[in-house]
């Protein structure tokens, strides 16, 4: 018989001894959450990361519905330095990789073509952030990003607390304070597959998606500026469709993103307003993910880039594998002074609540 713990592992098979580790002088660990029902989000302190989010499926089986990795190591070197993180100090894009505030221009560092993404070369996906699990089912997140970092001015208090409820949700709270005037757009990054984690393209999920405009890219996918309708295009969620209905139309926006990767203008009656963004179903599993959010816009992404890369028990993580819903304000909004706002300045506070509901759909 083994003498392994088998206490040790989580309910998705983790060992949590596989994330132990001490990065940048601080200690990494995994934390699990767990429900009443059986549910359970895995999370590890390096980068926020959601390893695990094991739901029940409409056969009764528990699924887990996230990529990832069963190792820090497998994080620390995956050809996807986004899976699963908290997403900071701005996400997703910012053009030229600079941006004037009351006079002063900023320059980010860059990590992709003539932009800066996710937060610059190391964002708060690559950091350890300080963390309290205050009970069975909250996880506590806190980082104080240095004015400076990356580029971005002011030292940035954030708070970031992870809640999975007893109706199967994940939910997502952001608090964040600055002391000196900066730009503010965290997010998360799961990559989700409902048909369960290794279960094939998601073509197949159905979409909606609250939001009657969209913000058009150019070929190095950072917003030119203009709002556009939906309707008639192949960019349109606004009644349920699948996926891969439209994904390869002969439509330029799709060319530039090689499918969708695309920031979606929710239909809000005020600004902050927590309300339904989109949801998306598996007909293979049964299993429907709602989001609402507090933020502005979504961004969609089919996981068009994934390379085949190895994740969890071996499974290969190709092309359109996984399907992402971004909660954040608009790419490259410090430069497109019509987008909604993503100042911060001293005395503010910064908030988001973001919801992703689990349930079955026979």
């Amino acid at each position: 018989m083994s003498t392994e713990n088998l206490t040790e592992k989580t309910r998705s098979g983790l060992r949590k001894s596989d994330f132990d580790a001490v990065i940048d002088g601080k200690k990494v660990a995994l934390y699990q959450l767990t429900n009443r029902n059986g549910a359970e989000i895995c999370i590890t302190n390096y980068g926020g990361i959601v390893v695990t989010l094991l739901v029940p499926a409409a056969d009764g089986s528990m699924t887990d519905v996230v990529l990832g990795h069963d190792s820090i190591e497998g994080y620390l070197h995956s050809p996807e330095k986004y899976l699963g993180a908290l997403i900071g100090r701005y996400g997703n894009r910012i053009g030229k990789c600079r941006f004037n505030l009351d006079g002063t221009t900023y320059d980010i560092r860059s990590n992709n073509p003539d932009c800066a993404l996710h937060g610059g070369i190391k964002g708060y996906n690559e950091v350890v952030w300080d963390a309290r699990q205050s009970d069975t089912q909250t996880l506590h997140l806190t980082y104080i990003s240095p004015d400076g970092e990356e580029g971005f001015p002011g030292n940035l208090k954030i708070e970031v607390t992870y809640t999975l409820t007893d109706d199967n949700a994940m939910e997502i709270h952001y608090r964040a304070t600055t002391d000196k005037a900066t730009v503010c757009n965290p997010t998360h990054h799961s990559f989700f597959n409902l048909n369960g984690d290794g279960g094939g393209d998601v073509t197949n999920h159905i979409v909606t998606i609250d939001a009657p405009f969209y913000t058009p890219m150019d070929d190095k996918s950072v917003p030119t500026g203009e709002i556009a309708p939906v309707e008639g295009t192949p960019m349109s969620f606004l009644r349920p469709t699948a996926v891969g209905e439209r994904i390869d139309a002969d439509f330029e926006q799709l060319r530039f993103g090689r499918g969708y990767d695309h920031n979606y203008v929710l239909a809000k009656n005020f600004p902050g307003e927590y309300a339904f963004a989109a949801e998306a179903y598996s007909p293979k599993t049964g299993i429907v993910m709602t989001v609402h959010t507090t933020e502005p816009g979504v961004q969609l992404y089919t996981g068009n880039w994934l390379n085949g890369f190895t994740g969890k028990c071996g499974r290969k993580y190709t092309a359109r594998t996984a399907i992402c819903f971004e909660t954040q304000h608009f790419p490259d909004s410090p430069n497109k002074p019509h987008f909604p706002s993503t100042i911060l300045r001293p005395g503010e506070f910064y908030t988001q609540t973001c919801r992703y509901q689990f349930s079955i759909r026979k």
